[in-house]
């Protein structure tokens, strides 16, 4: 057994060829111990050593790789048993440690898709896909619909938190251990094949993970080594009024070396050690703030700030290619401005500006009350000049629950979704997929699961075959975004010019197109968000000759409830209209989308 201390070992539990070392940071005890099978859980019978930077370690070679373990920590009269802050595979989140062999992500060649071509799905593993209606799913359950996703056309999985978590059910956003993976979903083994699994289908994995809180259950953490201070928690918490969050009294504590190692390190730990390909940071706001409080500077949390600038340059540094997403609702630039110029350095981050004006626009139930202007708005926008450093969608785990539900739900709660509900709905997935930014869609959308997203009620697959035509509306607008057939290719491009914005028979018409194509015409997009159809609609275009219209929402071929409006190819003749010399003249549907290229 080591009896010198040895800053050289890794942080937790490392099984080796011959035992296992283990290091743990208990600055304010007075001896630490590690007990587990390989010393029948003996209270002192493995001793650790303390080095000079509060951490304590040994070296253990009767230990070995699997075998559960603890440490035993005194201060005082105090006798504490605690998981390992660094377990990465626990029995549960009130469980034991599980010894583990440090392990790296193999190359396997996944070629992860540019950032301007992704199209994310948002999932949750619980609930995703069950084959035991008595458990929550897992990663194995989801890997059995990989065939649906890949017809689909996603090329991006974002997986909401799966580090462990208190009991079996859970959206996953409060973590109890950050480095060990839900065991409810098969622990760290079956995530690694998932990944393999998805790398192998032709899916990026994106993970979510959540720093702006711990717990607030089941949380070792809590006081680890017996002190702390105003009934605080301790070494990786505030211990003042920054401690506070919308989530329980748990914010760690960005201002110490150890908590930032802690936390940089885990970001790190899931590039590395898993091979995901981005990571989505739970509600940066209250990390950059205490209450979100943007213009109070006394609420402004600057150690939080330097944090996640540290975090994003390291990945940046250690994994380029990789993107890093964050969720914070604001419209703040700084977010996603380089870190070099003072930003945070998040490569995207999810726009509301343009969830919320949408969602409003699809679900008012009078045509008068949807602004026009509000979808110009949300179609233009950009962070620093670049469009896709948002992330846009109309459904996601929070917009479909907290008081919310599904698109389809909110614009008709009566049953299995009607002919607004289908209309509407699919209206702002054609939006979304073709304003430029990073789309997401959230699971079941594609086939109009209803109601709020619940963590104990699995999603009805059923809804796949009832609404299939539905599903391959998704599929055909996801094929256009990506160009898989040609032709499309504005589609991925950063420029958008607005032909048209008709208030009175709220139409909406746009131009998309990639400057870097030679060749490239681009896209023209027509939106009616009016319940009637609208005739000899007359815009300016940016070339001649024919349009052909590659998609029409209203097909009666996506849905029996669609009067199939026949729209037909748009003809660009010569004529001034607007300062452009050419124009044309088409027909739409109501509450459709239609989709020209040259």
């Amino acid at each position: 057994m080591l009896d010198v201390p040895s800053p050289a070992l890794p942080m937790g539990a490392a099984a080796q060829a011959e035992g296992a070392s283990f290091r743990v940071w208990a600055p304010n005890a007075d001896a630490v111990f590690v007990v587990g099978e390989f010393n029948d859980w003996a209270d002192e019978a493995d001793p650790m050593v303390r080095g000079d930077d509060g951490c304590w370690s040994a070296t253990l070679p009767h230990a070995a790789e699997g075998q559960r373990y603890r440490f035993r920590i005194l201060n005082g009269d105090q006798v504490l048993s605690r998981i390992d802050p660094w377990a990465r595979a626990l029995t549960s989140s009130v469980g034991d440690g599980i010894v583990c062999a440090p392990r790296s992500a193999p190359e396997d060649g996944f070629a992860r898709p540019d950032w301007n071509r992704l199209v994310i799905y948002e999932m949750h593993m619980g609930t995703f896909h069950r084959s035991d209606p008595e458990r929550p799913g897992g990663f194995a359950e989801a890997v059995e619909k990989f065939d649906h996703l890949r017809k689909l056309g996603v090329n991006a999985i974002q997986v909401m938190p799966i580090a462990e978590f208190a009991g079996d059910l859970s959206w996953g956003y409060n973590p109890a251990h950050i480095f060990a993976v839900e065991i409810a979903y098969g622990g760290p083994d079956a995530f690694r094949d998932f990944v393999a699994k998805a790398h192998a289908a032709g899916f990026a994995v994106i993970m979510d993970v959540v720093y702006n809180h711990l717990g607030p259950s089941d949380l070792d953490l809590w006081q680890f080594d017996g002190w702390s201070e105003e009934g605080k928690g301790g070494i990786y918490f505030y211990n003042d009024h920054r401690s506070d969050t919308p989530w329980g009294d748990t914010r760690p504590d960005y201002g110490r070396a150890e908590v930032r190692d802690f936390i940089r390190e885990n970001a790190l730990h899931w590039l590395g050690g898993y091979g995901v390909d981005g990571l989505r940071f739970d509600m940066t706001l209250y990390i950059r703030t205490i209450s979100g409080d943007e213009g109070n500077e006394a609420d402004a949390i600057p150690e939080g700030w330097s944090l996640m600038q540290e975090i994003n340059a390291a990945v940046a540094d250690r994994f380029p290619g990789r993107i890093t997403i964050a969720e914070d609702l604001r419209l703040n630039h700084a977010m996603t401005a380089s870190v070099e110029a003072g930003g945070a350095g998040f490569g995207a981050q999810w726009d509301a500006g343009f969830v919320h004006p949408i969602r409003a626009v699809l679900i008012a139930m009078a045509d008068e009350d949807r602004s026009m202007q509000a979808v110009v708005d949300a179609l233009c926008a950009d962070y620093n000049g670049d469009p896709f450093q948002r992330v846009i969608y109309t459904e996601s785990h929070d917009e479909v629950a907290n008081g919310q539900a599904r698109v389809p739900h909110e614009i008709d709660g009566e049953g299995a979704p009607g002919w607004a509900a289908q209309k509407r709905s699919t209206l702002g997935a054609a939006l979304m997929f073709t304003t430029p930014g990073i789309p997401m869609l959230f699971q079941g959308q594609e086939f109009l699961q209803g109601d709020w997203f619940d963590d104990a009620v699995p999603l009805d697959w059923d809804m796949n075959d009832t609404f299939r035509g539905v599903t391959r509306l998704y599929r055909d607008l996801i094929a256009l975004r990506l160009d898989r057939e040609g032709g499309a290719a504005g589609l991925s491009g950063r420029q958008v010019e607005v032909l048209m914005m008709d208030e009175a028979r709220k139409l909406v018409v746009f131009h998309r197109r990639d400057d870097g194509r030679e060749g490239d015409e681009g896209v023209i997009v027509a939106l009616n968000f009016a319940h009637l159809p609208a005739e000899d609609v007359t815009v300016p275009l940016p070339g001649g000759g024919t349009w052909r219209l590659r998609l029409n929402t209203d097909w009666d071929g996506y849905s029996k409830d669609f009067a199939g409006f026949d729209s037909a190819a748009l003809e660009g003749v010569e004529g001034e209209r607007d300062g452009r010399p050419f124009h044309g003249t088409f027909g739409i549907g109501a509450y459709t989308a239609l989709i020209f290229t040259r």
